[in-house]
């Protein structure tokens, strides 16, 4: 009986060898399905990513972008889908993505550090130089990098400003390019309402300490970011002086004060920092956006991305808001893709795969997509024969044919790394200065006087990190007279009656 099932089986095995391919017309390569090649293994690949920072597809029909180069853009899966699609017609096989988020770069090490394994994250600049420190970073191939390779989206279109910029910063000796692809970028600034408050008012760090603005203005709940706009403030003459915008060594040396964290700096932020306290509505984080758009507050510390956001959405209620950056100095920032060795570790498909994806988001129309949908600035300024990025800026905010007062914005520093390149060149209506464009593609000036927040050893965080929490779990200046009055009474009584109780006991 067994004999004659194993003679069944054996007839069907042949059988299906012989007829299948009869009928599916597939061949035994690489490009065989895998309902098909039982044999074929999808590659997983662990993303982890900020929230509502890819697009997510699902546009109208009406939301498709037409550009004067010929493309024409629309987002109907979500890019790490689309990704899977695009990975196994180009390279044959099938890679499935495992999407998800974090909220906080602190989030995102505290999931590493409990165990949470992921071969792609997205950190921001700071905890990518935190990992690569750490030893947990797994650098690119070389073949990443070869400019040759067509489907090299990143090192053919990466623009040569963010390029150069991960090239020249270094951690223990290597530069973050070995590691990191640049995804999004910017600047922070002050978004304020020109109605309530001027250009010259807003352009500057101190801003959040004047009392003209008393309770009308927010920080942010990070401790890194408002270190650096209080650094700013305490350090205003210095950093507007003419000596020191003239120096030779200008770069270097507002780096070196952008990122000063020695114990006397930290207390004196922290003391400034209380003294601001009492001026500020509020720290928060992402409440700002709509409480400009409301007009509860008057300038609100923000991201170039989020300013963008917060000018797109109040413009809908006709309001129109602005976005300063302080004459001080302003922070730029990068998010960018990280391969980590836990997650690769040592897999040479699943390093293709997470290379691949990089790749296929910095795909110029990929670009386009993100930056549409995210509101954020894209590493990516495209090939000298692919001007689809370029064209995206003209079709957001290139001057209509009503527009009277036309002015030239040069971002070539961007695109070509030539700041005069008449080539780069966006001929805006003039209602754009000091807005969208202006967040977006800070201007070569901006730019000239923007420092990279560091990274800073474990002593160094847990001192701003402690002088975060004196002044944001406890600040004495923040409470009410009636407050100090009624605890001067209980006071008081205390001590009447501890005198009562020692003299008539």
């Amino acid at each position: 009986m067994m004999r004659n099932i194993n003679k069944a089986v054996w007839w069907c095995t042949i059988s299906a060898l012989i007829i299948v391919p009869l009928f599916t017309g597939i061949s035994n390569d690489k490009h065989i399905p895998d309902k098909v090649n039982a044999k074929e293994e999808v590659i997983t690949l662990r993303v982890c990513n900020w929230e509502e920072y890819i697009d997510l597809g699902d546009w109208d029909e009406e939301e498709l972008i037409e550009l004067d180069n010929g493309a024409e853009i629309i987002g109907v899966n979500p890019l790490y889908e689309d990704f899977e699609n695009w990975y196994y017609e180009t390279y044959g096989r099938r890679v499935r993505v495992e999407y998800s988020c974090f909220g906080t770069n602190e989030d995102l090490y505290n999931q590493l550090t409990l165990g949470d394994t992921y071969d792609l994250v997205c950190p921001s600049d700071y905890m990518i130089m935190k990992l690569m420190a750490e030893d947990k970073a797994e650098p690119f191939s070389a073949d990443f990098f070869d400019t040759g390779n067509k489907l090299n989206y990143y090192a053919n279109g990466v623009s040569p400003y963010i390029e150069n910029v991960f090239e020249e910063n270094k951690i223990n000796g290597e530069s973050w390019k070995k590691y990191a692809a640049c995804y999004m970028w910017g600047i922070t600034g002050v978004l304020y309402n020109p109605e309530i408050m001027t250009e010259e008012e807003a352009s500057t760090w101190s801003v959040f300490n004047n009392p003209k603005f008393f309770r009308q203005v927010t920080l942010k709940d990070n401790v890194r970011d408002t270190y650096f706009a209080v650094l700013g403030y305490l350090r205003a003459d210095l950093l507007t002086s003419r000596d020191f915008l003239n120096d030779g060594n200008y770069k270097e040396k507002l780096a070196d004060i952008m990122n000063d964290v020695t114990p006397d700096t930290i207390q004196a932020v922290e003391e400034l920092l209380q003294d601001m306290m009492g001026n500020v509505y509020a720290l928060e984080t992402d409440s700002g956006k709509s409480d400009m758009v409301t007009g509860k507050i008057a300038a609100n510390y923000q991201w170039s991305g989020d300013a963008v956001y917060a000018m797109d959405l109040a413009e809908e209620d006709n309001v129109y808001l602005k976005f300063a950056v302080p004459r001080e100095c302003t922070n730029l920032w990068f998010d960018g893709w990280l391969m980590l060795k836990d997650g690769i570790d040592g897999n040479a498909e699943k390093k293709h795969a997470a290379e691949a994806f990089v790749n296929f988001l910095s795909r110029p129309d990929n670009a386009v997509r993100n930056m549409n949908y995210i509101g954020y600035t894209s590493a990516i300024a495209g090939s000298d024969d692919d001007g689809t990025v370029f064209s995206y800026l003209n079709w957001c905010y290139g001057a209509e044919d009503e527009d009277e007062n036309v002015i030239e914005y040069p971002i070539g520093y961007f695109f070509s790394g030539d700041a005069e390149d008449e080539k780069y060149i966006v001929y805006a209506g003039e209602s754009q200065i000091g807005r969208q464009l202006y967040s977006q593609y800070p201007s070569d000036e901006v730019i000239s006087r923007a420092s990279i927040m560091g990274y800073f050893n474990d002593e160094e965080t847990k001192n701003i990190n402690q002088m975060w929490i004196n002044v944001r779990c406890f600040n004495l200046k923040d409470v009410p007279l009636a407050i100090w009055v009624v605890l001067g009474a209980v006071a008081a009584c205390i001590i009447v009656l501890a005198v009562k109780h020692r003299y008539f006991s």
